[in-house]
This record gives C-alpha cells, sequence and structure tokens, in this order.
C-alpha cells in the first residue's frame, strides 16, 4: 500500500511523494483520509522556514505539514480502544496532508454525526484553538471583546465570541474582505488598523476600551497596538504565533500598572486527560464544536472557501508563498479525487 504524502522540500516548494506505508504498531491505526484542513499561517511560516518553529531547527527539509484530517480507520493495532474499523474519524496532532495516515490510537477522535460534512468537522481543529483561545481569556457574557486578525483562526474566534455571549464583538484586520466576512459571522462592528484614528475607534465602539482581546495576527506591531485598547484589568489572549518580536512594548505602563493579563493561548497549552473551567482537552473542545456546527451556531458554509486535489499542492503552496494574503480563508485538500 502506497502513501502520497504532501511535502515541503525547499522553501517556498511543496510536492506530492509517493512512499510505502509502514506496518502498525499495535497501539497504532491506519485512517484514509477524505480531507485535510490547510493551516496557512502556520504552514506559511513551516514553508518559509521561518523563525520559532519548535522542535526543528531552520532548514529542516523535506517537512511534512498538516495536523488535521477527516477521513475512515481501514485498520486498528491490537491494543486500539478508541476506535474500530469503519469509524469516520478526525485525525490531530499525528495527521499530515496524506492519503493515508498512521496515528496512535488517541490521536483520532470519533465523528458520530453522519450529517457533518467532512469538509466542515475537519475545521474543528483549528476552530479548538480558538476556543482554547477564548477560555484561557476567560471571557464572560457581556463583556466586550476584539478579535485582532482574521484568518480563519480569528473568524472562528469571533463567531465563537457571539456564542459566548461577549457583546460588543469588534474585528479588525487590514482586509476589507474579511471584515466584511466577520461582519457577517456575528461581529457588531470591524475595522481597519491601518486608519489613523484606529485606536480611537476601538476604544469608543467597545465602551472605552476592549475587556478581552484575542491577538490572531502574530505580529508584534498589532499586539502593540492592542495595549493601547485593551481596559484596565483587561485581558488579552495571545492566539497567534508572534515569531519575530520587533516592536517594543512599555511592560511597565502597558501591562504592569494598569493591571493588563497576558495569556498564552498555544494549541498545546491546555490540559491532556481532564477539562476544567477555562482549560479543557482538545478532544472536549471539538466535540462543542461539532455540536456548534451541527445547531447552526457555527456556519461553516462561510469558513470553507476552496476544495483542492492534492495534485494542486505545488501550486497551491506556491501562491501561499508569494501571495498569503490572497490565500483562501478555508480551504482544504479532497483526498477522495486523488487519481
Amino acid at each position: 500500500m502506497k502513501q502520497k504524502t504532501i511535502t515541503f522540500t525547499s522553501v517556498g516548494k511543496a510536492e506530492l511523494i509517493e512512499s510505502d506505508l509502514k506496518p502498525l504498531s499495535t497501539d497504532q491505526v491506519l485512517v484514509e483520509n477524505e480531507v485535510s484542513g490547510i493551516s496557512a499561517g502556520t504552514e506559511r511560516a513551516c514553508l518559509m522556514d521561518m523563525p520559532n518553529l519548535g522542535d526543528e531547527p531552520a532548514g529542516s527539509f523535506p517537512k511534512k505539514l498538516g495536523y488535521s484530517g477527516v477521513g475512515r480507520v481501514v485498520e486498528v493495532g491490537a491494543s486500539v480502544y478508541q476506535v474500530k474499523v469503519g469509524d469516520r474519524v478526525l485525525s490531530y496532532k499525528g495527521s499530515t496532508h496524506s492519503n493515508y495516515n498512521i496515528l496512535k490510537g488517541d490521536e483520532v477522535l470519533k465523528l458520530e454525526d453522519d450529517s457533518l460534512p467532512s469538509e466542515h468537522a475537519v475545521f474543528a481543529v483549528i476552530g479548538s484553538f480558538s476556543l482554547n483561545g477564548l477560555r484561557k481569556a476567560r471571557l464572560e457574557i457581556g463583556e466586550s471583546a476584539v478579535v485582532v486578525g482574521l484568518g480563519i483562526l480569528g473568524l472562528l474566534a469571533v463567531s465563537l465570541s457571539r456564542i459566548a455571549g461577549a457583546s460588543p464583538v469588534i474585528a479588525t484586520d487590514l482586509s476589507a474582505a474579511r471584515r466584511k466576512t466577520a461582519l457577517e459571522m456575528g461581529a457588531h462592528q470591524a475595522f481597519d488598523p491601518s486608519a489613523g484614528d484606529y485606536i480611537e475607534q476601538v476604544k469608543a465602539a467597545s465602551g472605552g476600551g476592549a475587556q478581552v482581546v484575542v491577538e490572531v495576527t502574530g505580529q508584534s506591531i498589532a499586539l502593540k497596538q492592542a495595549f493601547s485598547f485593551v481596559k484596565p484589568f483587561g485581558r488579552i489572549s495571545l492566539l497567534g504565533c508572534t515569531r519575530v518580536s520587533d516592536a517594543a512594548i512599555d511592560f511597565y505602563q502597558q501591562v504592569h500598572r494598569p493591571g493588563v493579563e497576558i495569556v498564552g493561548a498555544h494549541g498545546r497549552a491546555r490540559p491532556q486527560m481532564e477539562s476544567r473551567p477555562h482549560a479543557w482537552t482538545w478532544q472536549d473542545d471539538i466535540l462543542a464544536l461539532w455540536r456548534f456546527m451541527a445547531d447552526g451556531r457555527l456556519d461553516m458554509g462561510q469558513i470553507l472557501t476552496e476544495v483542492y486535489s492534492p495534485e494542486e499542492a505545488p501550486v497551491v503552496y506556491k501562491n501561499l508563498a508569494e501571495a498569503p494574503q490572497d490565500f483562501p480563508v478555508g480551504a482544504v485538500f479532497d483526498w477522495r479525487r486523488l487519481k
């Protein structure tokens, strides 16, 4: 059996590479992917070999990316109890953009709702990052929330802020198209960070300042701006990955004196075994997101904007490398289209 995997072979270059599948260990499952979700921000950072990518040193090619997929279990190891052959599952952590993935039993989650399309359900992994960012900010009903950056993480954070009872929900992004989408997904107002009176606009719209800010751009300058419109004793959740710290922040005047809390909200900064208030496991967050999708509160039709064949990967990632601002917000590879 052959595995076909989208692989980053050098800076800015992706290829679909074929290899032999290895035998399963007793604690592993083999999943035949239907779709895999593209996380444009993280994947572009890896594609372009940007700094602060984790354990891998610069220049570590080839790279196999992708951390969310939905497919069917076709084989299980002897000690796996979580799923059985035929189950439709979401894959996380060890998942890659491949037609087949070999994963540990605790890296998959059974999808019980047959009515939920795989190309929607797959975004629950990325959505769980947004949900984790909001939980860690301890957002309460009626608090003002500002989401800074409207890629897929930010747009999901907007919708989830509305679901969680934030009022008002304010969205900011340089892209007029993404600001429009944010309004369609529940934001009360949306602003352009490049406007000369941007800080004043956000302050006025949030009633003098935001109680919760979810920073999703990963840009130091955006974080610096957030300190100018967060209220005293407010919380800033760092959902975006700030890989380059190139904007000075006055921690005494902007953090210490006003009592502002900065919360690290990386997707891995969560409990592994048991959920608790403001900190849920990835499995529990994903189950919650699937319920929101099923009951219509989370409209994935507004998120999913492009479906690609895996054979298109070289062009897809060339476009992501060269024009990230034009890349679709929600995009998946459909492995059922593989020839």
